[in-house]
């Protein structure tokens, strides 16, 4: 049985802070309805209003109207996109100050009217979700499943949304990893409220398992899994990584334990000055070291685990020469990204230690010692080491300049794309010549801290007098 929390006093002052006004969804309705007659209009497809704005579930001051248009199923892929685009170019020439073709699935166009970022999506008008043909199929039969049922849970969808929100676990991005706005109004009819979710949240473990319409027709190995109530197939929350999972139930226990205004106002971010920055790494006596490169002229959510690939793919080739890896990360700006690494060592001695096969193995024992007997290379050996033959030999790189340098970091599995880029140019950065242009992602890998410790630090500061949510 769910137990009914009553609202804080906290909770329904910031409910005050966040609820749209009623002339905010004035105006994007009476937007709405316009495009939504021009569509139809032309005959060949039908609008309809998605997304948090239809269902009420917006945050105030959220700018985004989504509007899809819906054409015959029958209609071919090409057909779809051709037309698709060229309706929504012609209603939002009308009416934008600004119109860009994006896309996601398939195009679309997204277009600044009178002041809200509009997305035109066409998809298909499919009988059920699981015949969808698109992945944007899906979303007209999500507005109608949430709209049907999120009535008197509006108010706790928009807590969630903001919790999460200033948590830094909010969006279904590849950069955030983090939980989808379908996915808050999910959880918050799955428990009832915002308190309940709070309670549960606190004692999530990896694998768990919500299925609201009991319909699950596919197994998952994702660490939250939700089931979407539109498609058995889908796990609504496939995007949320193991790591935003673990934070939210961090929020969700230090929530309960101390609730302030810092859960739902996110604290500034702490940008470093370069002298700071400066100090930081001399009292940290680590190195770091960057690969920069033109952004690939592709969506994030390409690009974002293409270089996540290729982080991890040059962590690996770093250790394979012994340089020692103490973190990475990487961003995606416009105009160039960055794979950092925070490295133990970045200079090695000349001499490397090889090891042979077991002593003992007649064939591969002799191989070895001819290879490596009479090498003037050589440092020392080959020898006896714990049972196997070895020998020292001359290191190949050295520095972590010179294999950064080299042809070897082609021959990983960088991403397709990155590797593309990375072939026509990239840049070796050291210590501080990392700083300029990717100044907030070093402060915040320099000074990284969950999203409980940043909002405790907040109160701490607060309760000096030099902050105020």
């Amino acid at each position: 049985m769910t137990v009914q929390y009553k609202r804080t006093i906290l909770e329904e002052e910031v409910l005050t802070e966040i609820r749209p006004t009623e002339s905010e969804l004035s105006q994007m309705y009476a937007l709405a309805e316009r495009l939504i007659k021009e569509i139809g209009a032309g005959g060949k497809a039908t609008g309809m209003m998605v997304g948090s704005v239809a269902r009420k579930t917006c945050i105030r001051g959220d700018r985004d109207l989504d509007i899809f248009m819906l054409f015959d199923p029958s209609l071919p892929r090409e057909e779809l996109e051709r037309e698709g685009l060229a309706l929504a170019h012609a209603i939002a020439g009308r009416y934008a100050e600004q119109v860009v073709e994006k896309y996601a699935e398939h195009p679309y166009v997204n277009a600044t009217i009178e002041g809200l970022d509009v997305d035109l999506v066409p998809c298909y008008q499919v009988a059920s979700a699981t015949g969808i043909q698109s992945a944007v199929d899906r979303t007209p039969f999500h507005n109608r499943y949430i709209s049907a049922r999120i009535g008197s849970y509006t108010d706790d969808v928009l807590l969630l949304k903001q919790f999460v929100k200033a948590g830094g676990v909010y969006g279904s991005d590849q950069m955030t990893e983090g939980f989808a706005g379908y996915l808050c109004e999910l959880l918050t009819l799955h428990y009832q409220g915002f308190r309940n979710i709070i309670t549960a949240g606190a004692e999530w473990r990896m694998g768990l398992t919500i299925d609201i319409e009991g319909h699950q027709a596919k197994e998952f190995d994702d660490p939250l899994i939700v089931i979407d109530p539109v498609d058995p197939r889908r796990n609504v929350s496939a995007s949320v990584s193991l790591t935003k999972m673990l934070e939210f139930g961090e929020l969700c226990r230090g929530y309960l334990e101390s609730p302030s205004r810092w859960f739902f106002y996110r604290p500034p971010i702490c940008i470093l000055t370069r002298d700071q920055a400066e100090a930081e790494l001399s009292r940290r006596g680590s190195y770091l070291y960057a690969i920069t490169l033109p952004t690939p002229p592709l969506i994030e959510d390409i690009v974002v685990p293409q270089l996540r690939k290729s982080m991890q793919t040059l962590t690996e080739l770093l250790e394979r020469h012994e340089f020692v890896v103490a973190r990475a990360d990487t961003a995606m700006l416009a105009e160039r990204s960055m794979i950092l690494f925070e490295l133990l060592v970045d200079n090695l001695p000349a001499v490397r230690y090889h090891p042979g096969p077991p002593a003992n193995s007649s064939a591969n024992a002799r191989k070895f010692l001819e290879k490596y007997m009479h090498n003037a290379e050589n440092f020392a050996g080959p020898f006896i080491k714990e049972g196997r033959y070895g020998v020292e030999i001359p290191r190949k790189f050295r520095t972590v300049r010179e294999l950064f340098s080299s042809k070897d970091i082609f021959q990983t599995a960088l991403g397709k794309h990155v590797k593309i880029m990375m072939e026509e140019e990239y840049t070796i950065l050291t210590g501080m010549e990392c700083w300029t242009g990717f100044e907030i992602f070093l402060s915040d890998f320099l000074m990284k801290s969950s999203p409980l410790v940043r909002i405790r630090r907040m109160e701490a500061q607060q309760k000096k007098g030099n902050l105020i949510p």
